[in-house]
């Protein structure tokens, strides 16, 4: 005890408190890691093993009794039928307005009765609406073979019908067939394997080879295009920039797989989506993706991104959706102080939902920012000087403070025009159909494979944003690309195309 207090006389009043209440923060900060590590080894997991404590729930009765099954299935018609009597005792709303451009197959029904003599008073018309699976056909083309008259020569032409209006020579698929399977493959995350599949029910067998020789095809005549998308895409003057994994098979690594990126930019205005697939994460990527780039870059907080923003003719801009999150993960540790700065927050995300329905243009929403949010941003940026110094910087809050200080000056960028966003986040939407089909067909093939996906998500999440029909889109593509001048090609981009094309 003495020498404890000769170690205390040492210290001031004022250390002595500090020296608290870093010891309180450290507390705090290590309960919260306990909190953690519990969470992590006692939470919920699948497959999980739960020992029975009734021996005799091991016993599986093999023998049904049918008594009991016809019960139970006669309660459950009696309780629907109920159901529906009470629901059609309400007032309905009426049915659903179908559309009129669906084409109507009209049957007409006649009581089973006999009708003969008796005279019709009217017609009670039912709507239904029902689906058709869709059908493989086959187009043969049949073209007559002409031969001309000797010349002086005795030279004779062969006259013949072109077939240069199909999209891929001496491919067998048809343009609406390989439109099908790309779309269901990247707009709705059916593997290759299981349109075979479905193909294989309808009696056509397709073999996998065949398959994926029609999507290489179809991808390299789309190519030019691709880099025409890139053109009109990247070299705008506003662009969100984000990054994601993608699992690809290597054929340098057997029985592994190699992790690459996408790289994906979005320009807001123009509602374009560009994929650039690389096979790392480094800032080589999209150094030569931005070269010659000017104007606003918005990105999170990789450190890949920090070299435009000392760029002189590149203006670096945060994303408040990215610092919100790291205080949302410090809730557990310091409630009080992360929802303080979490209220805040939410108090700029209401400015932009103001200038939304009041439906103002750039320069009336960059006016409303600096005069309602400006003043929120100064009162977020010294609370946060002033925590910083007394928060433990590994701490969860030490990190969020540690986030925002680091970037400060991006994320009040968006304040400088009104046509930028105060987040990422329609870049991280368009990035979710990545994620879908990671779930679904788990990697690409090659590093080839996986800049056709590239290619196909830039072109349907850009479909996606201009409200276009991925389907018609492509299937108008491929009838027109071979006829259409490179000088003219961005006419077929989803931000450009006419839509009564595709009708």
């Amino acid at each position: 005890m003495e020498e404890i207090q000769k170690l205390y006389d040492n210290y001031t009043k004022d250390q002595l408190l500090e020296l608290l209440s870093k010891s309180e923060q450290e507390n705090s900060y290590l309960k919260f890691q306990i909190e953690q590590f519990k969470r992590a080894m006692y939470g919920s997991k699948k497959e999980r093993f739960i020992a029975s404590e009734n021996p005799e729930q091991l016993s599986i009765p093999f023998e049904v009794d049918e008594q009991k099954v016809a019960e139970a299935v006669e309660a459950v018609v009696e309780e629907i039928t109920y159901e529906r009597k009470k629901a059609g005792s309400k007032n309905h709303p009426g049915r659903l307005a179908l559309p009129s451009h669906l084409l109507v197959n009209e049957i007409i029904l006649e009581p089973t009765e006999n009708v003969d003599g008796l005279k019709s008073i009217g017609q009670e018309i039912t709507d239904e609406l029902e689906y058709s699976p869709a059908k493989l056909h086959i187009n043969r083309y049949i073209r007559n073979k002409y031969i001309t008259p000797e010349d002086e020569q005795g030279n004779q032409e062969v006259k013949i019908a072109s077939l240069d209006f199909r999209p891929i020579p001496k491919c067998i698929a048809g343009p609406d067939l390989l439109a099908q399977i790309v779309v269901d493959k990247f707009v709705d995350h059916l593997p290759l394997y299981r349109q075979i599949q479905r193909f294989s029910r309808e009696g056509v067998d397709i073999a996998p080879s065949t398959v994926d020789s029609w999507i290489k095809l179809t991808s390299q005549l789309l190519r030019p295009l691709y880099e025409c998308h890139y053109q009109h895409t990247v070299l705008n003057g506003y662009l969100q920039v984000d990054e994601s994994p993608i699992k690809v098979q290597d054929k340098d690594k057997k029985g592994a797989t190699h992790t690459g990126f996408m790289w994906v930019y979005h320009a807001p205005i123009l509602k374009s989506v560009y994929f650039d697939y690389r096979k790392g994460r480094t800032q080589e990527g999209p150094q030569e993706m931005l070269n010659g780039f000017e104007g606003y870059l918005q990105t999170d907080g990789y450190s890949a991104y920090l070299q435009f923003g000392q760029k002189q003719e590149i203006t670096h801009v945060g994303c408040w959706a990215h610092a919100r999150r790291y205080f949302e993960k410090a809730l557990d540790y310091n409630k009080a102080n992360a929802s303080h700065i979490m209220v805040l927050i939410q108090k700029l995300y209401d400015v932009e939902r103001k200038a939304t329905l009041l439906k103002l243009d750039p320069d009336e929403r960059k006016t409303l920012r600096l005069n309602e949010s400006h003043p929120i941003l100064n009162e977020i940026g010294t609370y946060i000087a002033v925590q910083s110094r007394i928060e433990l910087p590994k701490s969860p809050l030490g990190k969020a403070y540690d986030y925002c200080l680091n970037r400060w000056n991006t994320l009040l960028d968006y304040l400088k025009d009104g046509n930028l966003l105060i987040d990422n986040n329609l870049i991280e939407n368009a990035i979710r159909p990545l994620a879908l089909g990671r779930k679904n067909y788990l990697f690409a093939g090659s590093h080839d494979a996986a800049k056709n996906i590239a290619m196909y998500y830039s072109f349907f999440a850009t479909c996606k944003k201009n409200e276009i029909n991925p389907i018609k889109w492509l299937c108008y593509v491929l009838k027109n690309i071979n006829n259409t001048k490179i000088s003219e090609l961005n006419k077929l981009l989803p931000q450009y195309i006419d839509r009564e094309l595709l009708d």
